[in-house]
């Protein structure tokens, strides 16, 4: 299946604005829009005035284009809508993590969190984690997300307007230095959309991005990898490992049957990926599972020669499951392993445990299983 930018799909999407119903503007990109505007009798420019109040603006009412004749306006409201996300609840951790829960249309609740780093100089910089599906279905044994299952795909617009609702909630002057679509779901497993809505994010007009700030995690679907790094050349890609061995990795990451670490890693050494970027491999610490020096000398031979970095992220806690989480001293002594074999390794600091915001813990408490999460939810 071809990617939505297609022409065909451009040509669905602008009938579908034409035909009964209301058609999510939100979601289009500039091709898009343009075509709707030249469809509904409007110059070309008309589009990229829409592509700029829903995206660098971000406004939510028809009337608030200053720039749009009231008349098309009119006949705007009567074919479209501007998709907005509801904000469900919002918590905040004491580290100064932000995490929100948004409604749906179909009362769906997805998570993305909002994340305070501070640069070399003392500066505070905003980082921002989007979802990309309702759900999982990837089944990776330490996250929470994974006990939900899989609900659904977010659409383009659902993945954008989290940006764009989150970016709403900012003080005046600040921004989103960066973005990384690694909340709940697999961005490869919802290719279109995730493609889609990085392109939107990322254009020169959207105030949103740059390619280089932007970065998307996958746990390995590695059919799609070379299609994805083609398709938006210039963002990150981050690359779950979480194992140096196949055993330990398919009780840790299901995906691991069908693309094993010599798969994945064959695939990644053939990226066209950028002279100046490196793949960034992710690597969940577990205690007494994949964290022993062993493991980590088993990481540095299984990396050798590939341009890339090594991202260690402590476990964060959930209830509901066996593992624990290595301590600090452990953390480091592995990554003093990677780094004397020639490695570029970081250890992740946690942001928003307390508020079950940090790396895989993101869910929807309405569809956990387990008794003990669903209580730990509720109380947050």
């Amino acid at each position: 299946m071809k990617i939505d930018s297609t022409s065909k799909f451009k040509a669905d999407r602008v009938k579908q604005a034409l035909s009964p119903g209301l058609v999510d503007l939100v979601g289009m990109d500039e091709e898009e829009l343009v075509s709707l505007c030249e469809e509904m009798g409007e110059p070309p420019y008309r589009g990229r005035q829409l592509f700029s109040w829903l995206y660098a603006h971000g406004v939510s009412e028809f009337s608030q284009m200053t720039n749009i004749p009231k008349g098309f306006g009119a006949k705007l409201g009567e074919a479209a809508r501007l998709q907005t996300l509801e904000l469900d609840r919002e918590n905040k951790s004491a580290d100064g993590t932000e995490k929100y829960v948004w409604r749906l249309r179909d009362g769906a609740r997805v998570e993305s969190v909002r994340i305070p780093m501070r640069n070399v100089n003392g500066v505070m910089r905003w980082s921002l984690c989007v979802s990309t599906q309702v759900g999982c279905a990837m089944g990776c044994a330490f996250c929470l997300t994974a006990k939900m299952g899989f609900v659904r795909q977010l659409s383009a617009g659902e993945i954008v307007g989290q940006f764009l609702a989150a970016r709403s909630l900012l003080a005046p002057g600040e921004r989103f230095h960066n973005v990384v679509f690694m909340g709940m779901g697999e961005p490869l497993d919802n290719f279109d959309a995730t493609v889609k809505a990085v392109r939107i994010l990322t254009h020169p007009q959207a105030n949103g991005v740059s390619a280089r700030r932007l970065t998307v995690s996958t746990v390995g679907v590695v059919s799609r990898l070379k299609d994805f790094v083609s398709s938006v050349p210039g963002v990150g890609l981050a690359v779950s490992l979480h194992a140096a061995d196949d055993e330990t990795r398919e009780n840790l990451v299901p995906l691991n049957r069908k693309w094993n670490l010599s798969a994945l890693l064959a695939e990644c050494r053939e990226l066209p990926i950028s002279e100046r970027r490196r793949i960034t491999f992710e690597y969940v610490m577990l205690r007494g599972v994949n964290d022993s020096r062993g493991d980590a000398k088993a990481l540095s031979r299984l990396l050798e020669g590939l341009k890339c970095k090594v991202n260690l992220i402590p476990w964060n806690p959930f209830p509901g499951v066996a593992f624990e989480r290595p301590d600090d001293e452990r953390v480091e002594e592995f990554r003093r392993i990677l780094l004397a074999a020639g490695l570029v390794a970081t250890t992740r600091t946690a942001k928003g445990v307390d508020i079950l915001a940090a790396c895989g813990q993101l869910a929807d408490a309405r569809r956990l299983q387990s008794r003990d999460a669903l209580k730990l939810l509720n109380s947050i």
